[in-house]
């Protein structure tokens, strides 16, 4: 319990200081994430630069893809239980509840006709996504209530899903 509660000592200290900056200095707080990926005349998939690596998104193979490229729907999902199982360990931290171990998992509903384009009226993209954590703790009902409220509060893959941003896409040509 004592190494847990210095991890989370030295993590609201690390916060500390950078809270009190965006208090004062709101523009410090602004942050632009970017991401880059590359597609070409070869195949039908796109090769993201994860910053750990290439990896390379598909179509999902009941869409008429291999099944051997990543599909974007899970990374997205992915993307969201990796921001959510960061986000109640940080709260965890801040709230001092005892999180020995969590599971977190997520699934989502597309309708592939909406994908496909076969059928008017049917949205392209998920229906219905849903989050899950098992936590394995000692903490009481009342706590991980809190926790689990802090959690969605401060996800930002999830509050971004939640809210959708102002989205634009434009497109330049390249000549060569």
């Amino acid at each position: 319990r004592k190494e847990k509660t210095m991890e989370a000592s030295k993590f609201r200290a690390a916060q500390e200081p950078l809270k009190e900056r965006y208090r004062k200095d709101a523009k410090a707080a602004l942050l632009t994430l970017k991401a880059k990926a590359r597609a070409d005349d070869s195949t039908v998939t796109c090769k993201v630069e994860t910053g750990r690596g290439l990896a390379v998104a598909g179509i999902h193979p009941k869409c008429g893809g291999s099944g051997l490229e990543l599909c974007s729907g899970d990374l997205l999902l992915e993307a969201l239980i990796a921001c959510a199982g960061v986000s109640l360990k940080a709260a965890a931290s801040v709230l001092d509840v005892p999180v020995k171990s969590a599971t977190i998992s997520a699934e989502g509903d597309v309708d592939l006709r909406g994908t496909l384009g076969i059928t008017d009226g049917v949205p392209v993209g998920f229906k219905e996504i849903r989050l899950h954590f098992d936590v394995e703790t000692d903490a009481a009902q009342s706590d991980l209530a809190q926790l689990l409220e802090m959690t969605e509060r401060y996800c930002v893959v999830f509050q971004t899903i939640q809210n959708s941003p102002n989205t634009k896409a434009r497109m330049s040509v390249v000549r060569n």
